[in-house]
């Protein structure tokens, strides 16, 4: 029977035989997808489909969907809440209709 410190050193060589061949494998697709991209003229937006929401970076803050009657501030609805909601368990009354 193998010993501890010689099973782990066999875990040892099968992760580095197992991460060789990923990196194999994932050479070898990515060289066959480039291709393919390159052959049929594929954009991102074609293997990924439309981006859902606003684009990452885009800097521009999200529209307001709660306004305070009281002072006229507002929230988006996103992130923590400010105190004039914060405590209020059905925020209807304070949703912006447009």
């Amino acid at each position: 029977m193998a010993t501890y410190s010689e099973l782990k050193a066999q875990i040892a060589e099968l992760e580095n035989q197992a991460a060789a061949v990923r990196q194999e494998e994932f050479d070898a697709v990515l060289a066959n997808i480039r291709a393919k991209v390159g052959y049929f003229g594929f954009t991102p937006q074609d293997i990924f489909g439309r981006r859902r929401g606003r684009p990452r970076g885009s800097g521009g803050a999200l529209p307001a969907k709660y306004r305070d009657p009281a002072s006229g501030a507002t929230w988006s609805g996103r992130g923590r809440a400010p105190n004039w909601i914060k405590d209020v368990r059905n925020r209807d009354r304070f949703l912006i209709h447009n």
